[in-house]
């Protein structure tokens, strides 16, 4: 198991690509703190995923500095350490760049950028106490997207957020190397979460997507969490300040495919 004995906390935990995250760090030996904003959610996460490791739930606000301080002495109070940090939390709001509203705008922001770096120094700092004390250096993954490179009209916070966590990947990367603490993010193109469900119910929204996606599908969350367990395990021990897009080969496409009716 790569991440035995290792503590994480994932942001954003309880769906989606952070529960399928949590889930392969349970499975790889990792205890794991789950963070998310819904309560009801990430209960249920833990009662799901209780079978698999050591897991455990704090709600959490990552926008709000305080929300984020009782989230890290909560995972220090139960786990005593923290190793690894997964900043999956984020938002979507969907209007036109003309009509958005400036209250959307620093929502989505709010939670997407500067609740990774709320997250983020919290925990670095934890981390570089311990890197002081004579502990193992720890690892932090940051969530962008391939919007951080393709811009949507109707979805500028988000866009604009993810290309801010590209940024401060490569800063976080830069101010930590000297502790040892390694920074990466993790770029997904179309994954099979809830919201992308929805959408890809609609078979001509779906062949929209698969026609931007070489690899002629929709990604599952568990693709994610690899790319999340490798970056945080010791198989990446020299990496860092980097982007890895998993998108099933859409950032290097200028056209479009055809799609099987």
């Amino acid at each position: 198991m790569r991440l035995s004995g290792k503590v994480a906390i994932v942001t954003g935990g309880a769906k989606g690509i952070g529960r399928a995250i949590a889930e392969r760090y349970l499975a790889e030996g990792a205890s794991v703190m789950i963070a998310d904003i819904d309560a009801a959610a990430g209960e249920k996460a833990v009662e799901d995923l209780a079978e698999v490791g050591t897991v455990a739930f704090t709600a959490t606000d990552v926008s709000d500095a305080a929300a984020v301080a009782r989230l890290v002495a909560a995972c220090e109070e139960r786990f005593s350490r923290i190793d690894i940090l997964v900043n999956n939390a984020g938002i979507v709001h969907k209007a036109d760049f003309l009509e958005l509203d400036e209250a959307d705008f620093d929502r989505v922001l709010r939670v997407n950028l500067k609740g990774a770096f709320l997250c983020g120094q919290a925990v670095a700092r934890h981390m570089v106490e311990s890197v002081k004390r004579g502990g193992t250096p720890g690892t932090i993954v940051n969530m962008s997207s391939v919007n951080a490179v393709f811009a949507l009209p109707d979805q500028v916070g988000y866009s604009v957020s993810k290309g801010g966590v590209n940024q401060l990947t490569k800063t976080m990367a830069l101010s930590l190397a000297p502790f040892g603490i390694r920074v990466n993010a993790i770029g997904p193109g179309s994954i099979m979460t809830d919201l992308l469900a929805a959408v890809a119910s609609d078979k001509g929204a779906e062949a929209r997507i698969l026609s931007r996606t070489p690899l002629g599908r929709i990604g599952d969350p568990s693709e994610i969490a690899s790319v999340a367990t490798f970056l945080a395990s010791d198989d990446a021990s020299y990496v860092t300040g980097q982007t890895i897009y998993a998108d099933g080969g859409r950032l290097g496409l200028n056209y479009t495919v055809p799609v099987k009716a």
